[in-house]
């Protein structure tokens, strides 16, 4: 798929046969924000996935997962791991970065969000990929993306640290109350076993 030459789509065929899909950029947020969620087992995701974007869910569930996961990459195949094989941090999130993306969008394209009674998936994600620099969400990006090299200047790497720890995405708070308990359990020479 070609945003440039064909149209969004908002129905998909699956076993052929053709469904209506929720194609409102809300619905993906979503989606995210729940595939992100450590607090829903991953075995509830995929279901819980399903209903936001089919107003009937199709027989055919695994070709209705696949297609939605398409939908979702916005027509896209999966974009290979290269480099280090470490696992990325996320450098935005949608729930903690909400006023940024809003700002942003509303400053560059003139679209009030709340305003906008649908947007399409695809367009969103192209607007969102297109934001200029100068957007706050953009160096904030930046910043939680940014690997500090060694031949930067002492002054340089303080002032990235200090950066990337100001716009950390905070931890979910089940992984905050873990890494309290483990802090707790080493000041006060505690059992660490069962936190671990």
């Amino acid at each position: 798929m070609n945003i440039l030459l064909d149209p969004v789509p908002t129905t998909i065929e699956i076993s052929g046969s053709r469904y209506e899909i929720n194609s409102d950029y809300r619905i993906s947020i979503l989606f995210e924000m729940l595939l992100m969620d450590p607090e829903v087992p991953d075995s509830q995701k995929l279901y819980q996935g399903l209903q936001l974007y089919y107003p009937a869910i199709p027989n055919d569930i695994q070709g209705a997962i696949e297609r939605v996961l398409w939908f979702y990459r916005c027509g896209k195949e999966l974009e290979r791991e290269t480099g280090s094989g470490r696992r990325q941090n996320p450098i935005y999130s949608y729930d903690y970065d909400d006023a940024y993306i809003y700002a942003a969008f509303l400053d560059q394209y003139g679209i009030d969000l709340q305003d906008v009674a649908y947007l399409h998936w695809w367009k969103f994600k192209a607007l969102f990929q297109g934001l200029k620099p100068d957007n706050e969400i953009v160096k904030i990006m930046g910043y939680r993306a940014m690997e500090i090299p060694n031949g930067m200047s002492r002054e340089q790497k303080e002032h990235y640290r200090k950066m990337k720890k100001l716009y950390a995405i905070p931890l979910p708070k089940s992984e905050q109350e873990k890494i309290s308990a483990i802090e707790e359990a080493l000041m006060n020479g505690g059992d660490l076993s069962g936190l671990l």
